[in-house]
């Protein structure tokens, strides 16, 4: 089954076009599939160290997502994993002409999970609490907060940027590592643009062109862990109670544009969602915003 799954993650990624992130996952998970398999077969009695993909069935699989599930596995993780199944089979389908056991599976229902979102003023604290620090280092993490709420990019886009993807007459980024392999163009703020000029003024080494926005100190290109540890840093530092992640920023930069009258087709393809609908669960956050003013405001709510 291993040379199987090779074959399939391979073709994932030459043909299909999937991001290195995507191939990853999911040979990850089809090995973890094919442990569960082998541990089944060890308990029942029949222990081997092969499984062969023509006698899986939709039994065995059910029988792994319900191994997960009780071992309190996230549904969203469950659902991914279950995704990797099917389109291991389906590749088998064309390859081999073999029916797909995981063809009639369906996925657990996720649970609606609503980002949490920052107001307008506590994000100005998050970036203006150390405006008097003009070190490097702050110049940086001050960037990294005006660029991630000014352009909604996600952090392995803001780290993968270079500075030949920022237009600074058009006030444009280009983001070339997107899901999906696709680039999109979008706008950014003032703000933000003065914000990377400081940070590119004092950085350590000299920048280039083709060199990477985003850096330590030693001039290499931050990791997203690193940007994460940095916005936590700043939260405590600006005194703000209630995390708030890279990620949620982005929530934040769609939400207040909503908010703001923004139309969604628009928040949209800023964000590089390849569905309006992954875009539609804003429109959730500005109705539940919207129900705590009235209540908090209306004599009779």
């Amino acid at each position: 089954m291993i040379a199987e799954i090779d074959a399939f993650v391979g073709a994932l990624a030459k043909v299909s076009r999937a991001s290195r992130h995507t191939v990853d996952n999911y040979r990850r998970d089809l090995v973890f599939f094919r442990s569960f398999l082998l541990d089944r077969s060890a308990q029942s009695g029949r222990a081997r160290d092969k499984i062969d993909p023509n006698e899986i069935d939709a039994d065995a699989i059910r029988s792994w997502l319900d191994h997960m599930m009780k071992k309190g596995a996230q549904r969203a993780s469950v659902q991914r994993r279950l995704a990797a199944v099917k389109a291991f089979f389906r590749y088998r389908e064309t390859t081999t002409g073999a029916a797909s056991p995981a063809r009639s599976l369906r996925s657990p229902k996720l649970e609606r999970k609503l980002p949490s979102i920052m107001e307008g003023d506590d994000i100005r604290r998050l970036i203006e609490f150390d405006s008097e620090d003009h070190r490097p280092q702050a110049l940086r993490d001050r960037a990294i907060i005006e660029t991630l709420y000014s352009t909604g990019l996600r952090v392995s886009e803001l780290v993968g940027l270079d500075w030949r993807d920022l237009d600074e007459e058009l006030a444009m980024v280009t983001v070339r590592s997107g899901k999906g392999n696709k680039d999109r163009v979008v706008p950014i703020g003032e703000p933000a643009l003065d914000a990377l000029k400081a940070w590119r003024r004092v950085m350590p080494v000299a920048w280039e062109t083709d060199g990477p926005v985003i850096t330590n100190l030693r001039g290499t290109r931050l990791t997203t862990r690193s940007v994460e540890m940095i916005v936590a840093r700043r939260l405590v530092g600006a005194g703000i109670v209630g995390g708030i992640t890279p990620h949620g920023l982005r929530h934040c930069f769609a939400t207040h544009l909503l908010d703001n009258g923004a139309d969604l087709r628009s928040i949209q393809e800023m964000l590089g969602h390849a569905s309006l609908a992954t875009t539609q669960r804003y429109t959730h956050v500005s109705v539940n915003h919207l129900r705590e003013v009235y209540r908090s405001a209306h004599p009779r709510a």
